[in-house]
């Protein structure tokens, strides 16, 4: 079953400058997995880095990276920004992050195979 979280901006800029920035704030709203790491519910800075659509996301909280995972960054438009997670095997599993013209998509997910 995939679950869609939606998230506050805590900036009000435009998605082009946050991707420009590599960067954002997003809420998890409950315990997801992220790569081998499990995330508590809270505000986490992820940050993206790489070439081409091949990008590296680290979750940081409280200045501390926490885990990095590998990503597809897919430039589209999306009509609502927050997190995609499925429920395999009992646990949330982080699928992707959507922003207004991009997604970060993250590898292993049954969404990074199509």
């Amino acid at each position: 079953m995939k679950r869609f979280f939606a998230f506050a901006l805590t900036f009000t800029l435009a998605a082009p400058i946050f991707a420009a920035q590599n960067s954002q704030t997003v809420n998890v709203p409950e315990t997801i997995k992220a790569g081998s790491t499990q995330l508590a519910p809270g505000d986490y800075n992820v940050t993206w880095t790489g070439t081409g659509p091949n990008v590296q996301v680290t979750f940081t909280q409280n200045h501390k990276a926490l885990v990095t995972v590998p990503a597809k960054l897919v430039e589209q438009g999306n009509k609502y920004e927050g997190l995609l997670t499925s429920n395999q095997g009992g646990v949330e599993t982080l699928e992707s992050i959507q922003l207004k013209n991009f997604s970060l998509i993250f590898e292993g997910s049954p969404t990074s195979e199509k």
